[in-house]
C-alpha cells in the first residue's frame, strides 16, 4: 500500500511555491493516494488519546488556539496505516520533495495531530521562528463535514504591515485566501516574519471534529541542534 501519491509530489513546483504571494504555500489537492487517505481517515487516533489544550495563554495578546493535541510517539498504540504512512514521510523521497521546495537541507519533522471542537479558532499568527513551515493534511471529508462549518486555514495577506509579534484580527487583513480543507487536501507553506495564517472560529455540531495531522519542518543545522538543548520543549506548536 502506497500512502504518497508519488508522481504528484514530484510535480510540485518549487520555484512556483517560493515566488508565491503573500508568502511561499500550496494547498495540493491528491497528495495521497485515494486508497491511502481512506484508510487513514478509518483509523485515525481516537480523542481520548489527546491533550487538553484549551486556554493557554499566547505571547503578544494572541487568542488561545483551543484544540486537542496528540504529538507522535514511535511507543505510542497507532494503527498500522499510520505506522506506514509515517514511515513513508520518513523516506528519501519525501524528505528529498521539502528540501526541494524549502530549498534546504538539514530537516528535522516533528509530527502530531490537532482534532479541533465547536467554537474554536486558531487567532492570527506566524508560527514559532524555530519552524521552516508545515504540511498540514487534511482528514474530514464530504461524509462527515460540512462546508459551512469552517475550518480552512486562511492565507493571510497584511501587505507588510503587522509585525509578527502583534496580534491583528481576521478583519484587519487586506486579503484572505482559504486553503480547501475538506477530502484529500494539503496545505503546505514557508514560514517568513509575515507568513499570516489561521483558522476562523469553527460551527460544528458537538459530536463534530476538525481532524487534521500536521508535519512540523524544523532547521536541524548544527546551530538549530544546540539551540535545541536549551529550549524548553514547547507542545501542540
Amino acid at each position: 500500500m502506497k500512502y504518497i501519491n508519488e508522481a504528484m509530489m514530484k510535480g510540485c513546483d518549487a520555484a512556483a511555491f517560493q515566488t508565491q504571494r503573500p508568502y511561499p504555500w500550496l494547498n495540493p489537492e491528491g497528495f495521497l493516494t485515494a486508497d491511502g487517505y481512506e484508510r487513514l481517515v478509518a483509523t485515525l487516533p481516537q480523542p481520548e488519546l489527546f491533550d487538553k489544550r484549551f486556554g493557554e495563554r499566547r505571547k503578544h495578546g494572541q487568542a488561545p488556539h483551543d484544540r486537542l493535541a496528540l504529538e507522535y510517539d514511535p511507543a505510542m498504540p497507532l494503527a498500522e496505516p499510520w505506522r506506514e504512512f509515517i514511515g513513508e514521510l520518513r523516506t528519501p523521497a519525501y524528505r528529498g520533495f521539502l528540501e526541494r521546495m524549502f530549498g534546504r537541507r538539514a530537516l528535522r519533522l516533528v509530527l502530531h495531530w490537532h482534532y479541533t471542537p465547536n467554537g474554536c479558532s486558531v487567532s492570527p499568527h506566524c508560527d514559532a521562528r524555530r519552524k521552516l513551515g508545515s504540511h498540514i493534511f487534511y482528514f474530514n471529508t464530504a461524509k462527515d463535514w460540512q462546508p459551512d462549518w469552517g475550518g480552512e486555514t486562511l492565507i493571510l495577506d497584511d501587505n507588510g504591515r503587522f509585525v509578527a509579534d502583534s496580534a491583528p484580527r481576521f478583519e484587519d487583513f487586506d486579503r484572505i485566501m482559504p486553503a480547501k480543507a475538506i477530502g484529500n487536501s494539503s496545505l503546505l507553506f514557508m514560514r517568513r516574519e509575515r507568513s499570516w495564517h489561521g483558522v476562523k472560529e469553527i460551527r460544528c455540531p458537538p459530536d463534530a471534529l476538525r481532524k487534521v495531522f500536521i508535519v512540523v519542518i524544523e532547521d536541524w543545522d548544527l546551530k538549530s541542534r544546540v539551540r535545541s538543548l536549551f529550549r524548553s520543549k514547547k507542545k501542540g506548536y
